[in-house]
């Protein structure tokens, strides 16, 4: 069934859409369809140009199944370009984040070596069906941690602008580690920007909680996102440190620590720490503000590894 000029109009303008934002397999499906060009169809004229490609491979790069990274991939979607009649290299840039090298990606550190629970992290990420590694690394993470008048960690809350290494990304697992006595399972968590709370999983044990924070859009390689959320602990006992561990490096961080005006700490410092149960370093005495009772570091360049700041209360 021919189109009419409305119907051609529309297809346009979604084909121009996709091609300007991406990712790679919906500007090809939308292309296709503009077209109105069958997979065998568009093999077919491939072949006229000398460029062999498979109905099933063709097939996997719309869906996003996969992605051509090849040499001789590459050059079948240059002339894909040509048979779908797009402007040069409408399709091969929405391909350039996946193309760069490995080095781009920042040097990873093993979440093992992070985290004294990591056995625990493990098994409630495998819980959720996700990979130890998200997708994602920092590119800016600002944490409040709040200290209530019985000592507890009473809640914190993280502002996060991370990015992309890989296509696809569409959540963020946030693990929040409670002091000893800590009830996860009566921990609340909301979020506040650009997020939504997914699944929870908890490890009563240990005080592990691990929460999918789920994005309204799947990232691209490269892609940037600003998001939030706050957790709401106070269930645990006396707490002395908050730490986070970064298994990538780059990025910045900042840790603010507020305690409530009934229990403020004697001295505070922070230090840092190449791995769980390694030596601490770095260490420096931090002053606590008379007006806001409050400590925080502020990193620049964060490299994997350990950060906190620790406080003694006699």
């Amino acid at each position: 069934m021919r189109q009419t000029a409305a119907q051609s109009d529309v297809a346009e303008a979604e084909l121009a859409q996709a091609l300007r934002t991406g990712p790679f397999h919906l500007a090809l499906r939308t292309a296709l369809a503009a077209r109105g060009l069958a997979l065998h169809r568009v093999q077919h004229r491939l072949a006229q140009r000398g460029v062999k490609v498979g109905v099933t491979s063709l097939s996997y790069w719309q869906q996003g199944a996969r992605t051509p990274r090849r040499a001789e991939s590459l050059r079948a979607v240059r002339a894909l370009e040509d048979v779908l009649d797009l402007p040069s290299h409408a399709l091969t840039r929405l391909l350039e984040p996946a193309l760069r090298p490995e080095a781009e990606r920042p040097a990873a550190r093993s979440y093992r070596t992070l985290h004294e629970q990591a056995e625990s992290v493990a098994l409630l990420i495998a819980d959720l069906g996700s990979p130890l590694d998200g997708g994602l690394h920092t590119v800016c993470h600002l944490e409040r941690i709040h200290i209530g008048a019985r000592r507890e960690l009473a809640a914190r809350d993280s502002q996060h602008v991370v990015r992309a290494h890989r296509d696809g990304v569409d959540r963020y697992l946030a693990i929040h580690q409670g002091d000893h006595g800590c009830e996860p399972g009566q921990v609340r968590v909301r979020a506040t920007d650009n997020c939504r709370v997914g699944r929870l999983r908890w490890h009563s044990a240990t005080g592990v909680l691990v929460t999918e924070l789920l994005f309204d859009t799947r990232l691209r390689a490269g892609d940037t996102h600003v998001f939030s959320y706050v957790v709401e602990d106070g269930t645990g006992g006396q707490s002395t440190e908050y730490v986070r561990g970064f298994p990538f490096a780059g990025g910045q961080y900042v840790l603010q620590v507020r305690f409530d005006p009934a229990a403020l700490p004697v001295r505070c410092h922070r230090f840092a720490q190449g791995s769980a149960g390694a030596a601490r370093s770095g260490q420096r005495e931090l002053t606590l503000s008379g007006q806001h009772r409050s400590v925080h570091l502020a990193e620049q360049g964060v490299r994997p590894g350990i950060l906190g700041i620790a406080w003694d209360w006699s």
